[in-house]
């Protein structure tokens, strides 16, 4: 396998990884509106489509090392380089802000089964912190996507074959 093919399949999986992290993280932003001032018995309900989705994790970590991966490949690439260490960056991000507020939510909710007696303040906390994590993730992936969409361009000016 050349280096050119293997360094492009690095960033197709990442784009991959990154595109089906980005799907989950889109449908929580859009739901929002719809949710956010729902009753607390039909809000509880609505939660139980999540069930399972801490299933899709992996696919963070396949995205993170992809990611590292393709910055390790383009290092000699400094705009390539920095746009993908910035797509990193926000990939990181959504994660603290998932661990700082999405995640505490789920556990005083029981992965929303038990409504406590906060469970206004918790809803907002999940659901906009959810918000926040969908934008650092579309915001990676744009910055990805540039990064990919320049590097192929400089690789292969117009009418070169």
């Amino acid at each position: 396998m050349s280096s050119l093919r293997g360094t492009n399949i690095v960033f197709f999986v990442a784009l991959l990884a990154s595109a089906l992290v980005l799907g989950p993280a889109l449908a929580h932003l859009f739901e929002l509106p719809n949710k956010i001032d729902l009753p607390r018995d039909e809000y509880f309900i609505v939660q139980k489509a999540y069930r399972g989705w801490s299933q899709l994790g992996w696919l963070l970590l396949v995205q993170i090392a992809s990611l590292a991966a393709a910055a390790y490949l383009a290092r000699m690439n400094p705009r390539t380089l920095t746009l993908i260490l910035l797509a990193l960056v926000s990939v990181v991000a959504a994660q603290v802000v998932f661990w700082l507020f999405t995640y505490p939510a789920n556990v005083a909710t029981v992965n929303w089964t038990q409504p406590p007696d906060s469970w206004e303040m918790l809803r907002r906390q999940w659901e906009y912190s959810h918000a926040v994590g969908a934008v650092l993730q579309l915001v990676a992936f744009c910055l990805l996507a540039i990064a990919i969409l320049g590097r192929t361009s400089t690789a292969n000016p117009a009418g070169a074959r």
